[in-house]
């Protein structure tokens, strides 16, 4: 086996172990768990710096010194991992959107319920309650 080989061999098998950990997060998002994505791990994100570095250091000239299964393999899973790439994308994306939704939804509505609490300004005064301030209540 000559180290091209060697070389092609070992990227097929780290991409796919990528591609398990897209397929295992792309998973955990549709179910609304992204607490349970694997690409977070820091395993996985030493893997994929690791892959990242070596496919752009793979010389497709010496590549074709390798056998046609091997390629072959190669070029099929690269291909799975480049179409997984963007779907996982996708999905984290909207994970994202919708907690920043509701983030901005608790702001909104925590800023919404400090304005009732000042029923004589205006929404862009710039009143702001003292601390220390005296509250009143029915049992006086």
């Amino acid at each position: 086996m000559t180290s091209e080989q060697q070389k092609i061999e070992q990227l097929t098998k780290m991409a796919e172990r990528l591609m398990e950990a897209l397929e295992t997060d792309i998973a955990a998002l549709k179910a609304g768990r992204p607490r349970h994505m694997r690409m977070i791990e820091p395993e996985m994100q030493k893997l994929s710096a690791i892959y990242s570095r070596e496919i752009k250091n793979l010389d497709p000239e010496k590549a074709k010194t390798a056998s046609v299964d091997s390629r072959r393999r190669f070029f099929a899973v690269t291909t799975k991992f480049r179409d997984l790439l963007p779907l996982h994308m996708r999905y984290v994306k909207r994970v994202c959107n919708a907690s920043e939704g509701i983030i901005k939804a608790v702001a909104e509505d925590v800023e919404k319920k400090r304005n009732a609490m000042r029923p004589y300004t205006s929404p862009k005064s710039t009143y702001r309650p003292r601390p220390g301030a005296l509250v009143y209540n029915n049992v006086v």
